[in-house]
């Protein structure tokens, strides 16, 4: 069902994702680390990023994972603050503004090493090799790696647990969302992509950011199908 028509979806044609978005939009919802016009913009044409900028989409992604977002943006904004005040960072200090210690660990790694990061993503010739990379950075993985990628502009599906749900509630599936993501899922959620991309002429990782949010917000509800333990959502 979407909250805008108070009618069951039975598939998101354009007419309904472009009021999805502008509702988003227009309620201040439509944000991620940036704007949705930012996240639109770097989807259009990839932006290339300096040392800093990159370990910045790196540990704003390492932050948001299991976490919400609102959490992750101010606990993001308190370490680049303690970064950008000349702040030694170091497992220690970092630890002060989030406990998280694999997280720290990893953040870390990401501030010390970033400029062989950033330039060794750089070097990269396709998409592919690209996501394979960026889920081998510290606490990265082949999730994350994902939302990773939507932020420096390389159009792809996160396959969040939201996603999940939504490609197979309006699949009409008796399926099973969560990690490991399953070939069945995931199908489901290609095949609702491209029929959106189809219709709307918006590109995939864009539509999958403002689908994403319509879920978490309860724009778009649809019943519950069931999900792995191991997703904790």
């Amino acid at each position: 069902m979407c909250i805008l028509t108070g009618k069951e979806v039975k598939k998101i044609d354009a007419a309904l994702f472009f009021a999805i978005e502008k509702h988003i939009i227009d309620s201040g919802m439509g944000e991620d680390k940036d704007s949705f016009e930012i996240i639109k913009r770097r989807l259009l044409k990839p932006p290339v990023l300096n040392a800093e900028e990159f370990a910045q989409e790196c540990i704003y992604v390492i932050l948001a994972g299991g976490f919400r977002q609102k959490i992750a943006k101010r606990k993001f904004s308190e370490i680049m603050d303690f970064i950008n005040n000349g702040g030694e960072v170091s497992e220690k200090n970092l630890l002060r503004i989030f406990g998280n210690a694999n997280k720290i660990r990893a953040i870390v790694k990401i501030w010390n090493n970033r400029k062989n990061f950033r330039d060794e993503f750089y070097k990269l010739k396709t998409e592919s090799e690209k996501l394979d990379y960026l889920g081998k950075l510290p606490h990265i993985g082949e999730i994350t790696k994902n939302h990773l990628a939507r932020n420096l502009g390389i159009s792809n599906v996160k396959y969040d647990v939201w996603i999940q749900r939504l490609g197979i509630a309006l699949g009409k599936a008796d399926l099973q969302a969560g990690f490991p993501l399953s070939e069945e899922v995931k199908a489901l959620c290609d095949k609702m992509f491209l029929q959106i991309e189809k219709a709307t002429g918006l590109n995939k990782g864009y539509i999958d950011v403002v689908l994403w949010k319509a879920c978490q917000e309860g724009i778009l509800m649809f019943p519950q199908a069931s999900t792995s333990p191991r997703t904790g959502t």
